[in-house]
């Protein structure tokens, strides 16, 4: 009998129920129902935007329940030998008219079941919609179709039942919905907090026991002000705030710069968990800071309510404008999953660089064919996908309903689907950040750094993308009563300028307005016209340039706390510099406000006279002496990445042996630790608190620096372990390690590097692309010092990022770009022609360097 389908020709072939049963018997190992936490991915392919919408609809494995569009399926059954797919499609047509011309009276449509993320309105009168199952047999493409209850076995109908019934992945992340992913704090109502007199400015804050003056909590008891590391990849601080509640209990901190009149992002070191605090505004009134007192005028209005707002949006989404919608490469706009607009805006920008375009869209089939069995749960991956979606013009055609396509190509009028929903990107570059894993809005600078961090973290050759932002600052600081000077560097990847208000051009203009705005305050009137203060682009650069005070600056020269200044200048120049502008403070009432200023911001911009010099003649060093250490009476904490071990400890695991595997396996992410879990879960030990041999000693020494090189150096079991567990044969494992001095990172990249060493049997294939590192795509060891692309200090803009609200927490992010020799908008799915860029009105700006 006949019973191949041909792949995508529609046609099912006819089967009896003894034939359908016996067909799928030898499958059944390989069919799986979805439990609770599986996560179902029929809405949208792991490698690209397809889904039930798109002309091929989209294949979900019935066993990992990841879904492929056509394109990309082939390569899943190639990899992983998985046959059985469900299929999904979901039909347009237009409705039938009636005789009047009209269309029929609308039907409930059983049809539609599928829970799909709509680009469409499944309630427009011209169309009506239509979903399609069938199961899916490679590689001869059998197809069955559903629902089949009297011919499938029992398993497979209850599994595709699952399947058809699961809601989405994403939906936890859908708007105004994240504040129930959050639990009120058992500590909450019966915190306790001390009566010590101590009271936060509102800013200018630094960590207690470090320098740090970034990722600082506020602990809600005895209101310490410390660093934090649990987020933002285990970069975010020293870990003083964790160490704190360790050592006196005190339960709940918030963290500093995220307090709002809504409220704040409060954490509980007990519970292990962002939570909600219901009465934040007493606990914060206890340390000084009345926060959710937002100020009201007199006549009434809130600040957001003032006119003068409006017409920033206005500007800056250059609303009352016939803009020219843009199609095509390069101009695919992106959905707003509900303040998501900061992603938006710099995956925009960043993508239209061409380092980058290379580097992910170039290299997509080599990315795809050696990403892991999952990929949605793999940087490089997610970044060559969403590439591609912007890049590729796949998802942003012009309307069929325009006269010169329905003239040329005669189409039928359905309803586009243009744009892509950057759903499955946003939950992998935010998984483990309570910030931007969020509905909330966030700050796009925050996040630019945040994807630099990761980029970092997956390189996938010798020579990284972001290398073309990153510089090295020289910071000369002047004791300034002995005269010497200390010389140092930095890495930095982007400029920032103070708005310096004093530089104001038009004073008279502002005191007027604010003249005019308190009077109509008290006489109940609408407040003037809103005069914007403008700010010479060279005042800020100036502002920058300028010396400042080193607070608990300590001098060498003297042994002792003395007066500072300290002065930054660019040991090198990048290829492309990004400068922000910092238009976010926080006023004396704790409010958090945004500088509404105008800066004539420059096309062509040259800094070539802020290049470092160096140690100057008749300059004389400070000496190189620390300053008193005063010895901990505890040892000291191992260095532990918090971030990896929350991740860890949300599948199910002790938090202790979340804790040793991070530890163990060098921090190199939850993926690796997840290796060593799995290795270690049958030891007596397994749960036990991680314990560190020695003052001060890490537990391997390959980890944190060389070890003994030679053959008779015996490679820690535990890293052989690791590297056995990813696939490959002891023996490799242990060679490996002799030829990398024993670094875990650089001994799996050695491996890749020798695919034949001597005795290596071949590891199984599935194993050796289900390893995280990504086969062949692996960095080269790091060249000593960091990488630096130095040029001349010549510049020319081509794009900003601009914000319109009062506060990072809130508002919207529109991103311009300057393509073609012409300037686009990007307003979320909106791409246009621009009319009137905003320059003046940005507050991320891209320049690239003018070639010598």
């Amino acid at each position: 009998m006949e019973r191949a389908a041909l792949f995508g020709n529609g046609r099912e072939a006819p089967m009896d129920a003894g034939d359908v049963g016996e067909l799928l018997i030898p499958y059944m190992p390989t069919i799986r129902v979805p439990k609770t936490g599986d996560r179902v991915y029929k809405t949208e392919c792991a490698f690209s935007y397809d889904s039930p919408d798109s002309e091929g609809g989209l294949y979900v494995c019935m066993k990992t329940f990841l879904g492929f569009g056509r394109e990309h399926v082939e390569r899943h059954y190639r990899k992983t030998g998985q046959c059985v797919f469900m299929h999904l499609k979901r039909h347009t047509k237009e409705k039938v008219t009636g005789a009047s011309g009209g269309a029929l009276p609308k039907r409930r449509n059983t049809k539609l079941f599928l829970d799909l993320e709509s680009n469409g309105d499944l309630n427009n009168d011209d169309y009506e919609y239509e979903d399609e199952a069938k199961l899916v047999i490679f590689p001869d493409h059998y197809e069955i179709p559903l629902p089949n209850i009297e011919e499938l076995p029992a398993l497979v109908t209850i599994a595709c039942d699952a399947v058809l019934s699961s809601k989405s992945p994403y939906r936890k992340q859908d708007p105004d919905s994240w504040e129930d992913e959050l639990q009120v704090s058992k500590h909450a109502n019966s915190l306790v907090q001390m009566d010590n007199g101590v009271r936060i400015p509102p800013s200018g804050w630094k960590c207690s026991k470090c320098d740090l003056r970034e990722n600082l909590w506020l602990n809600l008891t005895d209101g310490s002000v410390l660093c934090g590391k649990w987020f933002f990849d285990g970069s975010g601080g020293n870990g003083h705030a964790l160490e704190h509640y360790k050592e006196m209990g005190y339960p709940l901190a918030v963290k500093l710069g995220t307090i709002t009149p809504d409220g704040a992002d409060v954490y509980s070191f007990d519970e292990e968990e962002p939570v909600l605090d219901p009465h934040i505004a007493k606990h914060l009134a206890h340390f000084g800071i009345d926060m959710l007192q937002m100020h009201v005028t007199e006549n009434g209005l809130r600040d957001n309510d003032i006119k003068p707002r409006v017409s920033e949006w206005e500007v800056i989404q250059e609303s009352g404008m016939k803009l020219k919608p843009m199609y095509g490469p390069g101009y695919t706009g992106m959905k707003n999953l509900g303040n998501s607009c900061y992603v938006s805006s710099i995956m925009q920008a960043i993508f239209s660089i061409p380092e980058f375009q290379r580097a992910y869209v170039g290299n997509l089939p080599r990315i795809f064919d050696y990403s892991p069995l999952d990929p949605t749960q793999d940087f490089n991956t997610q970044m060559a996908k969403l590439g591609h979606g912007l890049l590729s013009g796949q998802y942003s055609k012009p309307p069929v309903k325009s006269e010169l396509i329905e003239q040329v190509m005669k189409e039928e009028h359905k309803p586009q689907h243009n744009g892509i929903s950057p759903r499955m990107f946003k939950a992998f570059v935010s998984k483990g950040h309570p910030e931007f894993s969020s509905s909330r809005q966030q700050d796009a600078q925050e996040f630019f750094l945040h994807l630099i961090n990761l980029i970092e973290r997956n390189r996938i050759g010798s020579e990284n993308p972001s290398d073309v932002f990153r510089f090295l600052v020289e910071e000369r600081t002047q004791c300034c009563q002995s005269r010497k000077v200390r010389y140092t560097e930095r890495v930095d990847y982007l400029m920032q300028l103070p708005v310096a208000m004093e530089a104001a051009t038009n004073k008279d203009e502002l005191i007027a307005y604010e003249l005019k705005r308190r009077e109509a305050e008290t006489a109940r009137r609408p407040p003037p016209e809103f005069v914007r203060a403008r700010i010479p682009f060279s005042a800020c650069l100036q502002a920058f340039s300028e010396p400042e005070n080193v607070e608990d600056f300590w001098s060498s020269a003297l042994q002792a706390k003395s007066a500072g200044v300290k002065t930054s200048r660019f040991a090198s120049f990048p290829e492309y510099l990004v400068v922000q502008i910092k238009k976010f403070t926080f006023g004396l009432d704790w409010i958090p406000k945004k500088l509404d200023v105008s800066i004539d911001m420059p096309d062509l911009l040259d800094i070539s006279h802020l290049r470092a010099t160096g140690l100057q003649p008749g300059e004389e060093e400070l000496p190189d002496i620390s300053p008193p250490i005063i010895i901990p009476d505890d040892p000291k904490a191992p260095d532990v990445d918090e971030s990896s071990v929350m991740q860890l400890a949300e599948m199910g695991f002790p938090l202790e042996a979340c804790r040793k595997a991070v530890y163990y396996t060098g921090n190199m992410g939850a993926e690796v630790a997840f290796n060593w879990i799995i290795a270690h879960m049958e030891e007596p030990d397994f749960a036990e608190p991680l314990a560190i041999p020695g003052y001060g000693a890490t537990a391997y020494p390959g980890i944190t620096g060389p070890g003994t090189p030679g053959l008779d150096n015996q490679p820690p079991e535990e890293m052989v372990a690791i590297i056995a567990s990813m696939g490959f044969q002891r023996n490799v494992a242990i060679q490996a390690l002799r030829a990398t001095n024993n670094n875990l990172e650089h001994a799996v990249e050695w491996i890749f590097s020798h695919p034949d060493p001597e005795g290596n049997e071949t590891a199984s294939e599935a194993m050796v692309m289900e390893n995280h590192m990504n086969a062949n795509l692996l960095a080269e060891s790091d060249p000593e010092g960091p990488r630096i692309k130095d040029g001349s200090g010549r510049y020319e803009l081509f794009g900003f990022v601009s914000h319109m609200g009062t506060s990072t927490m809130s508002g919207h992010y529109v991103c311009h770009l300057k393509k073609e020799g012409r300037w686009v908008i990007y307003n979320d799915l909106k791409v246009c022609a621009s009319e009137r860029p905003p320059k003046e009105l940005g507050y991320i700006y891209f320049y690239r360097r003018i070639p010598s």
